[in-house]
């Protein structure tokens, strides 16, 4: 892994479209309403008398329409390109998002908007920046990939302490309708100047320059790889598929959950929400550092090693009288897996299936994963409800990483040649 600044060359000419991912993704679907929830639980629950099971189960209509949501992003990425779908796709985010300050109390209303989040958002979802990504990079698409995909942990740490900060200020409302400016005024005005995929036009020039030296190293940019149907046929998408669906479980269940987590530990709502934080800031370094190395070692074995840790934050979690140090650990750890997962996913597709049907193959399994971090916080929430504690919970988890880390070694190796003869 000795460094040689020749392997970075293709940074020269796919920067802007990296640049553009990290704010897109950073400030979309996938971090904003998942990493915030258990922000919003509090006053939630005081002004409207809800559980805390009540507030999570919003996720479980939100991921199971993602199911739908998200295969259909893929579909329309890929029949009418990734920029459309992305820059339409942060508006709606953006209102969605504000809606959520209509609420007047009806639980039934609340789940709705969680509905709705899911069918307007889908295209600022991974699957639309990592489809761009994977075409602009081939030697160091899992550093692009993993420095694109440090958005989410960027997004999560701030979007926690900035909701905390408007709800103090300004109450719950606004904060949602705060929260619901950022793509608008931070992540569309980049995208609409960097974000473009390698055959559009407006960057014509840089596309000519990387494929002058994709015929010097040997990669292309084509759109290689398995049609969708032939993709639904392979046993590598089944298990993909079996194993994101409880690993979402395992990732997502305690996320959302823990300031209230670590409120019932002793820890008081300051505390709780700045320990929280350090999630964002540990799936920051494990996207990069998996970004890194994947482009060195073989991915399922990266991520077999870095997914497993976490078994042992589910025990440290469910310490009688954890110290906060501990806790910054269990964390820590916590936020490792999370950040390896995303870009996993998407490195993953493009290594055994290619890129010709990228987008839909992603979203398919980012249904799965969806629905798993869907049910995930709402099983922890009903779990807390019913017994007052998280530890049942937990030690689902702790064997959801045990065993889905070690099941990813079953993935065999790479099939690039075979992908790159499907042109």
């Amino acid at each position: 892994m000795a460094f040689n600044l020749k392997q970075f060359r293709e940074f020269r000419f796919g920067w802007p479209v990296v640049l553009a991912s990290t704010f897109g993704i950073s400030l979309g679907m996938s971090p904003l309403p998942f990493y915030t929830i258990g922000v919003f639980a509090k006053p939630l629950a005081a002004e409207f008398g809800w559980g805390i099971d009540q507030i999570m189960f919003g996720l479980v209509p939100f991921c199971v329409v993602t199911v739908i949501s998200a295969p259909m992003a893929g579909y329309l990425s890929d029949r009418y390109g990734v920029r459309r779908v992305a820059l339409i796709s942060m508006v709606t985010f953006s209102l969605a998002m504000m809606s959520f300050a209509l609420n007047n109390g009806s639980h039934t209303l609340y789940l709705f908007l969680w509905g709705l989040l899911s069918i307007l958002s889908a295209g600022t979802l991974p699957i639309t920046f990592t489809k761009a990504i994977s075409r602009w990079f081939h030697e160091k698409r899992g550093l692009a990939l993993g420095m694109a995909l440090v958005g989410t942990g960027i997004g999560g740490a701030v979007a926690k302490l900035l909701a905390e900060s408007l709800i103090n200020a300004y109450g719950w409302r606004l904060a949602y309708i705060g929260i619901g400016f950022l793509p608008l005024v931070v992540a569309l005005p980049i995208a609409l100047i960097a974000f473009h995929d390698v055959d559009d036009p407006k960057v014509a020039k840089r596309a000519a320059g990387l494929a002058e030296l994709g015929r010097e190293t040997g990669t292309m940019i084509k759109q290689y790889g398995f049609t969708f149907a032939q993709a639904i046929r392979d046993w590598r998408l089944w298990l993909l598929g079996a194993i994101f669906l409880p690993l979402s479980f395992a990732i997502g269940g305690p996320i959302p959950n823990l300031e209230t987590m670590l409120g019932s530990k002793g820890f008081d709502r300051v505390d709780a929400v700045i320990l929280a934080s350090f999630l964002g800031y540990s799936v920051y370094a494990g996207r990069l550092i998996a970004g890194y190395l994947l482009d060195y070692i073989w991915a399922p074995a990266i991520a077999c090693a870095l997914m497993i840790m976490p078994a042992a934050s589910m025990l440290m979690f469910t310490a009688v009288d954890p110290g906060y140090s501990q806790m910054v650990i269990a964390i820590v750890l916590l936020g490792v897996a999370a950040g390896v997962e995303y870009d996993l996913l998407a490195y993953l597709v493009s290594r055994y299936f290619g890129v010709r049907s990228y987008s839909r193959i992603y979203g398919a399994l980012y249904a799965l994963f969806g629905l798993g971090a869907g049910f995930g916080p709402a099983t922890f929430g009903w779990i807390y409800s019913s017994s007052g504690s998280y530890d049942q919970a937990l030690y689902y988890s702790m064997w959801g990483f045990i065993i889905c880390s070690l099941s990813l070694l079953l993935l065999g190796r790479y099939r690039d040649e075979q992908l790159k003869a499907m042109v």
